[in-house]
């Protein structure tokens, strides 16, 4: 059965076939027609094919808009009737019903989808239904593949000089953990290429990009990284600053609005990116435990095992690092207090955090040896002595600097403005556990990642002895009324689980 609505002729242009018509969002929609739908239209003695599309302000409900195309070449009149009816759905709406239903789709079919999404053919909605059709049946290998391929191809892709591309990559969810910022440096002084993009926070207190821009500009056009990389072979920058698998984004934010994050997408997410990169060579730091993305070995074997499909599938070398984790890498937790812990390693300062300097040199060894550049073995004394001699910090100066920041910045200056509040132990005892999710709500509450100054300083960690009156954490913020709110929700909740011992058994420790 047709609908009917009033012409209205638009100043617009599709630039040619095929032929557009534009309906009001909400309209449209009540009468069960999607952006993309092959429509059939009529007035009077005239006849067209034409695509749907959606608009909120250039039609009134009850009209359709005529690009220039329809009304230059067929004679229509201001608020003419016009029927209309659906001819066929697009490409991208069959594939997600089809998947819906349980089918496999092949890789034309998940083009379509990624495709719409990018050029936005595909709303909330429906994309919402592609995020929940896995849930119907997990996408197998090849699905995982075909979505891969799609949103690499469907963003910019880069191309970077040098048969080894390498890169690092931390699947997320743990405090602290800015491994990054020291591994790429050590990399870079000892000669590989690597063109590093992060991302900024989406639930967490801070990314990796949210803390380097505490240093630096981290929202640098292509042709200037192009610049930077033939210059100092590396950078560290936002990926948002260009449009690599942008479809990423779109399906992140669906995601985040459901409060999911399936595993296989993640994997996805991450590896269309290194495509899109041109990535050769790449190590995954993957953590697993109770309060990180991937709960348990047996998830991190699973998720490592699809790393390693697709990285064969893409001609990558790949090196996944799989470790267990119950509490935050590093002691800052917010932007700012990131960034000094960073700038301690690399400075070499006498209080830097060792388990941030540990867990950067075992991964900057295992790029270094995946990337030919240390025999097998000999990474980890490369990685030591690039830090040891300083030219990791020389190279992140370099870095600073070709980014627009200020190269003799020292690790104490970042953190001089910020107001402070200390939490200080009630009596002797034992840390048991640290809980990383309630260190991430008060480091927000206190105004993180958006405040760069905001967040927590841990002095202490799991299994370590504390003393009454011992401090356990600093909160950071930019006003007094962020560290109240902080205050209250820690009445609730604390971070720190302590088992009291005696005095004796303290001193003891």
């Amino acid at each position: 059965m047709p609908f009917f609505l009033r012409a209205r002729k638009l100043d617009f242009s599709s630039g040619g076939q095929p032929w557009v018509v534009v309906l009001q969002e909400d309209e449209a929609r009540s009468f069960g027609i999607v952006m993309g739908d092959l429509l059939e239209i009529r007035w009077k003695n005239n006849r067209a094919t034409v695509i749907a599309y959606y608009t909120r302000s250039k039609v009134r409900p009850g009209q359709i808009g005529f690009f220039k195309e329809i009304w230059k070449y067929r004679k229509v009149r201001h608020d003419e009737p016009v029927s209309l009816r659906v001819l066929s759905r697009p490409p991208s709406i069959e594939a997600i019903r089809k998947k819906l239903l349980g089918e496999e789709l092949s890789y034309q079919e998940m083009r379509s989808i990624i495709s719409d999404i990018v050029h936005h053919k595909l709303g909330k909605v429906e994309t919402t239904y592609f995020v929940a059709s896995s849930f119907v049946k997990e996408f197998s290998d090849n699905e995982l593949y075909f979505m891969t391929k799609a949103m690499a191809e469907t963003g910019e892709t880069l191309k970077f000089p040098g048969k080894v591309i390498a890169d690092k990559h931390s699947v997320g969810g743990v405090a602290g953990n800015r491994t990054t910022m020291v591994v790429v440096p050590i990399v870079a002084s000892l000669g590989v290429v690597i063109p590093k993009t992060s991302s900024r926070a989406i639930t967490s207190p801070a990314g990796t990009a949210d803390t380097m821009e505490v240093l630096a500009n981290v929202s640098i056009p292509l042709d200037q990284v192009q610049q930077i990389i033939k210059k100092i072979n590396c950078c560290l920058i936002w990926g948002g600053s260009f449009r690599l698998a942008p479809a990423d984004d779109y399906i992140i934010r669906v995601q985040h609005s459901l409060r999911l994050e399936p595993l296989d997408k993640m994997v996805v997410s991450i590896m269309a990116k290194k495509i899109a990169m041109g990535v050769t060579h790449l190590v995954v730091d993957l953590p697993y435990g109770t309060n990180v993305k991937v709960p348990t070995r047996e998830r991190a074997i699973s998720v490592k095992t699809h790393f390693e499909y697709l990285a064969k599938r893409f001609g990558i070398k790949i090196e996944v690092v799989l470790t267990e984790t119950s509490e935050p890498v590093g002691r800052g937790i917010g932007p700012a207090l990131e960034a000094r812990d960073v700038l301690r390693v690399l400075q070499q300062k006498d209080y830097r955090p060792s388990d941030l300097q540990k867990k950067s040199v075992r991964l900057a060894a295992k790029l270094l040896e995946l990337a030919g550049k240390a025999k097998p073995g000999k990474g980890h004394m490369m990685a030591v002595e690039a830090l040891s001699s300083g030219k990791a910090w020389k190279k992140m100066q370099e870095i600073i600097t070709a980014q627009g920041g200020n190269p003799d910045v020292d690790s104490e200056d970042l953190t001089m403005a910020a107001m402070r509040s200390r939490c200080y132990a009630p009596y002797n005892g034992k840390v048991l556990e640290v809980d990383d999710e309630m260190i991430d709500q008060v480091a927000r509450i206190l105004g993180a990642p958006h405040e760069k100054l905001a967040g927590i300083y841990i002095n202490k960690h799991v299994n370590q002895r504390i003393r009454k009156g011992e401090r356990l954490y600093t909160l950071y913020a930019q006003s007094q009324d962020r560290i109240d709110l902080a205050l209250e929700a820690l009445r609730k909740r604390r971070i720190f689980k302590i088992v009291r011992v005696t005095a004796k058994e303290s001193i003891a420790g």
